[in-house]
């Protein structure tokens, strides 16, 4: 196993090197590349915003900016790059970027360099494409000073470049050294979508061999000489601290190094992890929870509850909506609640550490790299140019690793500091994880609606209570500010209703919560759409009839509720004891509408069948992978909906593997179709958006067999 002397941060400092071939930089503006142009005159160069090296031996390594924890970045990154360098796809690498926001910034955050709200290939596209074309043109240039003939009779294919009248031809690996001596050319063209060689068509993942044979490192495996193991005590309620701590059991165990107390807990050091955790086991602590929370799921139930029957802040207010259901013939009004959801991501949280010579670094799968430098560096008293974090791949993490104060990023320099230059590695057990907060939020909606005469609807009424994940994740979010993250989806319902009115509560609540997989959208695409639901058959009018009405100004979410329903058979007759159920939703740019087919058994226990699932997310730059992340959303949601659920007594979580919050068997995983809307619009979200229509579809369909509403989530009790 490497241990990475010289650091990918390091590489790019020192700038480029002839002999490894060529690093190529993307500038995002002229003042970049002037510094780039500057940086290769200078005697020190300047780092570059490399994203393509070409080395001697004809390999393309595709720098990439976004971790890969499942969702395809590796493969769908590089096959943009690919495309317009027109390199063969069987010579095309991926490699993690390091830590550099001002390089590898995303650039839907303003520059903070990171991964998440399904933004890796919405934010890269173009970016990528340039440059791929750039590196393209370095070659051809190269190869055209070389042969002396015109660039324009030089052609590149398949990682050939050939020159037809001469009969010359070259390899990128033999080019080059030649191409990183040219000038960045300013202006590339980038190909037309009809032109696409690898975009908008299936191709095997980079990644898929070393992780079908193990060979794929993740933080769990990765190895340094000496490295050591810990794990940390937690205090068994949000906000208490450490009191007294009794150690010398812990401390005469085998294998045991060091007991390291730490603003979050005690951390034990050992050989191994085993060792670590039987010594934990053992340590006496006195927890001071003067400050703790002691929150019961009960009382926070009824608390919110209080507040839905109060205004709040306004989030959106289009016509007099309190005036039309005073004055409507008839009203309905419906609650629902949901509760906290822990990410329950395959691998734990963990990470490797070690500080040596005033500087730090790092090993894991960062997902946050902007925060989790500010954070280290905060903690440790060193700058961020001391710190260097290396991307592994991670097991999932649903945003669970884009935590607002970095957490166990944190614990680990911490641990690593205490150890003066050992390396150790962080590991969270299922059960510290599950434990460990950062939830989705609890929270309560309540919503009221009347119907006109003429079957619409007339007026909405939507009140959301929930805690702000934006101020939980260190966001300096003002008293009268809203959390946008708590109202998307809802203050912008796109139905044409005359009177529409939303607004929220967000009360604090002491459990630390978190995005998840699609954040806000999640309870927002089930209060709402299971509510229009409600309406429309209160209406009399069928559900996917009705949605159609009211979205005559929304083309595109109006297409994918037509394909959907056409490929489900949305209206055929089905067996006795079989409904179906739909929802659409627009979350993170792109538009899905989820028909999920369900049969409920005579025991009142239900199964999904099927869900038919039509996708708008512009170009699928991979339909397999876009297809894969549909088919994991699906199962993934609905995981939640049948038993995901964290609860707390007296402030403590009661659930904490998954006896005890259940995820999704394979049995109960149903058939998936997905139907891709072929675009050539600019790629949007993948990752999340198939998450938020699910549960409502499916909640839809159980009420076409039985004629039963649910409400309340998970729906761990018979239909």
């Amino acid at each position: 196993m490497s241990t990475h002397k010289l650091s990918r941060r390091d590489f790019l400092r020192h700038g480029l090197v002839a002999s490894q071939g060529l690093v190529l930089g993307i500038s995002i503006g002229p003042k970049i590349a002037t510094a780039i142009e500057k940086g290769r005159a200078s005697s020190t160069q300047t780092p570059l915003n490399a994203f393509v090296r070409i080395a001697p031996d004809n390999t393309v390594t595709v720098i990439v900016k976004h971790i890969e924890f499942g969702q395809g970045t590796f493969t769908g990154l590089p096959t943009v790059v690919a495309d317009e360098l027109d390199a063969d796809w069987s010579q095309v690498r991926a490699e993690g970027a390091p830590a550099a926001p001002e390089t590898y910034g995303n650039l839907n955050w303003g520059g903070s360099q990171g991964t998440g709200g399904s933004s890796s290939m919405n934010n890269s596209f173009t970016q990528l494409r340039r440059a791929g074309a750039t590196a393209r043109a370095m070659l051809v240039a190269a190869a055209a000073e070389q042969w002396q003939v015109n660039p324009g009779e030089i052609t590149v294919q398949r990682g050939v470049v050939q020159h037809a009248k001469s009969s010359r031809k070259a390899s990128f690996g033999e080019l080059a050294e030649a191409a990183a001596k040219q000038s960045l050319p300013k202006n590339v063209a980038l190909k037309s979508p009809d032109e696409f060689i690898y975009i908008g068509r299936d191709r095997p993942r980079i990644d898929q061999a070393e992780k079908i044979t193990g060979r794929a490192v993740y933080t769990q495996d990765f190895l340094l000489p000496g490295m050591l193991t810990a794990v940390v005590l937690h205090p068994p309620r949000f906000g208490g601290q450490v009191g007294k701590i009794e150690s010398e059991q812990a401390e005469s165990m085998p294998g045991v190094k060091k007991i390291v107390p730490l603003p979050s807990g005690v951390a034990v050091v050992a050989d191994n992890f085993w060792a670590a955790r039987l010594a934990r086991e053992q340590l006496k602590v006195e927890w001071d929870d003067s400050r703790a929370s002691r929150v019961g799921t009960d009382k926070l139930r009824t608390r919110f509850r209080t507040l839905a029957t109060k205004p709040g802040l306004v989030a959106t207010n289009r016509g007099a909506a309190e005036r039309a259901l005073d004055n409507a013939t008839a009203t309905l009004e419906s609650e629902y609640e949901f509760p906290y959801l822990a990410h329950a991501s395959m691998e734990p949280m963990n990470c490797v550490a070690r500080i040596r010579d005033g500087r730090c670094e790092m090993w894991y799968g960062v997902q946050s790299q902007s925060r989790d430098l500010k954070n280290v560096s905060q903690a440790l008293g060193i700058p961020t140019d001391q710190i260097t974090l290396n991307m592994l791949y991670a097991g999932g993490s649903f945003g669970r690793r884009a935590h607002g104060q970095s957490d166990f990023v944190v614990e680990g320099a911490l641990i690593a500091q205490a150890l003066d230059g050992v390396p150790v590695k962080l590991v969270w057990t299922r059960e510290d994880d599950m434990r460990g907060g950062a939830y989705r939020p609890f929270s309560i909606h309540r919503l009221r609606g009347s119907v006109s005469e003429d079957g619409r609807i007339d007026a909405w009424d939507h009140r959301i209570v929930g805690q702000s994940i934006l101020r939980d994740a260190g966001f300096n979010l003002p008293e009268d500010r809203i959390d946008k993250t708590l109202i998307e989806g809802a203050a912008n319902l796109p139905y044409d209703i005359p009177n529409l009115h939303v607004d929220v509560h967000q009360p604090s609540a002491s459990v630390p919560v978190l995005w998840w997989r699609s954040v806000g959208h999640t309870q927002n695409a089930f209060s709402t759409e299971v509510f229009f639901d409600e309406l429309a058959h209160a209406a009399g009018r069928d559900p996917l009839e009705l949605r159609l009405a009211l979205l005559a100004d929304d083309p595109r979410r109006r297409a994918v509720l037509e394909m959907a329903a056409a490929a489900a058979g949305w209206g055929t007759p089905l067996p006795a004891g079989r409904g179906r159920g739909i929802a659409v939703h627009h979350s993170f740019k792109t538009w899905v509408a989820e028909v999920a087919e369900v049969t409920v058994k005579d025991d009142k226990s239900f199964q999904v069948d099927r869900v038919t699932v039509a996708i708008d997310c512009g170009i699928a730059v991979n339909p397999n992978i876009v297809r894969a992340q549909v088919e994991g959303g699906v199962g993934y949601a609905l995981s939640a909906l049948l038993g995901g659920a964290v609860t707390l007594d007296d402030g403590i979580v009661q659930e904490d593997n998954f006896d005890t919050y259940p995820v999704l068997r394979m049995a109960q995983m149903p058939r998936v179709d997905v139907h891709i809307v072929e675009s050539t619009e600019h790629p949007t979200g993948v990752g999340e958006p198939a998450v938020p229509p699910l549960a409502p579809a499916v909640v839809n369909a159980i009420f076409a067999v039985t004629g039963k509403r649910h409400r309340r989530l998970p729906l761990t009790r018979p239909v």
